[in-house]
């Protein structure tokens, strides 16, 4: 005699599927944003949350009005909005990030040199622009960012840094 399972053994199975499933996929989303949490300058534990979620609804929670509309223009991937940004060295940054071809050339504008070679490594999408980033910080950031390798986000001493590393970096 064969015996068929309980219909509540199906049932069961089916829900520990879906579940699975559910948190495969929001698992990973979630688990980005999760590293934010860890951010401790609230504005840029706003802007990692918005651009880890791809949602610039966190963006309104950001005091500074250039970081704010820096966010949003970022994570919108609207050009347009990077000339509301004062500092020119942030609307360039800005004006890189959101530019769909020739972004790189907005880099050159970005007075800081360091902050220069991580505008182009990410606009090129080349770990070699990493190299000349002097602070060690943030060439870790560069390298894992660009690189997608997030093993490199346990080299940064900065907690702010390495949070956002580890949200950027998948």
């Amino acid at each position: 005699m064969v015996s068929t399972p309980h219909p509540i053994a199906y049932k069961q199975a089916l829900f520990m599927m879906v579940a699975a499933a559910l948190m495969i996929t929001f698992g990973l989303t979630l688990s980005a944003s999760a590293n934010c949490g860890f951010v401790k300058d609230s504005d840029a534990r706003a802007l990692c949350r918005a651009k880890s979620q791809g949602s610039s609804g966190q963006c309104g929670f950001i005091k500074d009005s250039d970081q704010r509309a820096y966010c949003r223009a970022v994570v919108d991937k609207r050009n347009s909005q990077c000339g509301f940004i004062k500092s020119s060295d942030l609307r360039s940054q800005c004006r890189a990030e959101t530019q769909s071809s020739n972004g790189g050339s907005q880099c050159g504008f970005i007075r800081d040199s360091d902050r220069r070679a991580l505008c182009r490594a990410k606009s090129q999408k080349s770990t070699g622009q990493c190299g000349f980033i002097k602070n060690s910080d943030l060439r870790s950031l560069c390298r894992a960012v660009v690189g997608k390798n997030a093993g490199q986000c346990g080299f940064i001493k900065s907690s702010d840094l390495r949070s956002q590393c580890r949200s950027e970096a998948r």
